[in-house]
């Protein structure tokens, strides 16, 4: 069985011939440049990759070669834009300190040896003291112009890629961390809480931003006769924290969610056939309904070390509506800090939960960090490659 007939199987909620693997396929769910290039030399392998193969210079992370992704058996591509379309071209180096402006206006920083990731140092609609005074300045990027540029940049990504199943990516964070980027934390929430008509309508922009690349997107897809391969969308927005989710339940069903709703309707009108696979991180229980009710079929990562996100209660209160794409073993302590024992240990406990009637691909909870240790990468590897099959 190839990678497409296999991930066909799970999508339709079926077991296949194994468990299928995620390595990144979306640009949650990859690896850090530093990560990739241990993990390879720790067992003798060419790791080098490409600087414009930073997919996501904010997370640091990258798309491995392809043959890399072969040897891996890896069962899906990535295709979509850059986070920072120009990257490295567009950055500036002073005394070990990097620096960029994005598409959005907002700044970013990081200091080599010391940041993992860059860290926002500026947001653009910050100097306004109200929402209402500023929905208009958002600064949104028109795509219109885009159409050429972002077709062949999907070209090179398509060609690079082996007979798998592909995933359409986004270009931007969700709608709730956008308006944040643009706002800055403190302003973003009170936003939501003082001025909910303005917040409204600055959720309308962003996702009308949204449509307008998924627009494109599918023009491509069918335009290049490629619906047998892209299988997927992927989407995000995170908002649970540790313990809860980032704001109130009722006021996500009030604010974000309606539009939400709207662009994953676009895209599913768009592209009929397609699964949505939307990121959220952290305590989303209470929430998880109104995904589905949104349109999500895929829901990822499984952040089961947050209040409330049982593995085992999940599988079973949303395994016949959902297709899990994660969970596979916790970044936060047992891949980054665990004994390779204990990391094939959890391996084996998650797949038990997760993988049996199908509807599972294997992942970590989210990217896989700079701090993880190549052995303890390569015994979650070989434990899925081993404990995987059906």
């Amino acid at each position: 069985m190839n990678s497409l007939e296999r991930m066909r199987l799970t999508l339709e909620h079926q077991e296949a011939d194994h468990v299928p693997y995620d390595l990144a396929g979306t640009t949650v769910t990859s690896i850090s440049g530093v990560s990739f290039e241990r993990i390879m030399s720790f067992r003798g392998l060419s790791g080098c990759y490409d600087p414009g193969e930073v997919v996501d210079v904010v997370q640091q992370i990258i798309i491995p070669p392809e043959p890399v992704l072969q040897s891996l058996e890896v069962d899906v591509r990535r295709v979509g834009a850059k986070r920072v379309a120009d990257y490295p071209e567009c950055a500036t180096s002073s005394g070990g300190t990097e620096s960029f402006v994005d598409a959005y206006n907002c700044s970013w920083e990081l200091v080599r040896g010391k940041d993992f990731y860059f860290n926002q140092t500026s947001y653009p609609l910050g100097g306004y003291d109200m929402l209402e005074d500023c929905t208009d300045k958002l600064g949104l990027p028109d795509l219109s112009g885009n159409r050429a540029e972002l077709y062949a940049l999907f070209d090179r990504q398509v060609s690079k890629s082996a007979d798998t199943a592909l995933i359409a990516d986004r270009m931007c964070a969700g709608l709730t961390e956008m308006l944040l980027r643009l706002r800055g934390y403190e302003n973003g929430y009170m936003d939501l809480a003082e001025d909910p008509a303005a917040a409204r309508e600055a959720f309308a922009r962003l996702a009308d931003h949204k449509i307008q690349y998924w627009d494109i997107f599918g023009d491509y897809i069918i335009e290049r006769g490629l619906q047998e391969r892209f299988l997927v969308v992927a989407e995000c927005d995170d908002l649970g924290t540790q313990q809860s989710t980032l704001v109130s339940p009722a006021m996500l069903r009030e604010l974000v969610f309606p539009e939400m709703k709207r662009y994953i309707g676009f895209i599913k009108k768009k592209l009929p056939w397609i699964k949505v696979f939307f990121h959220s991180c952290g305590a989303i229980m209470p929430v998880i309904p109104d995904f589905i009710d949104c349109g999500v079929d895929i829901l990822n990562p499984l952040q089961y070390s947050a209040r409330g996100m049982d593995l085992a209660e999940l599988k079973r209160e949303f395994g016949k509506e959902l297709i899990f794409w994660g969970g596979g073993v916790d970044t936060q302590s047992i891949l980054s800090r665990g004994t390779p024992g204990e990391v094939s240990d959890e391996v084996k406990r998650t797949l038990d939960i997760l993988a049996p009637g199908g509807g599972y691909v294997f992942v970590p909870v989210h990217n896989i960090q700079q701090e993880v240790p190549a052995e303890n990468y390569w015994a979650m590897w070989q434990t899925w490659k081993d404990y995987g099959k059906y």
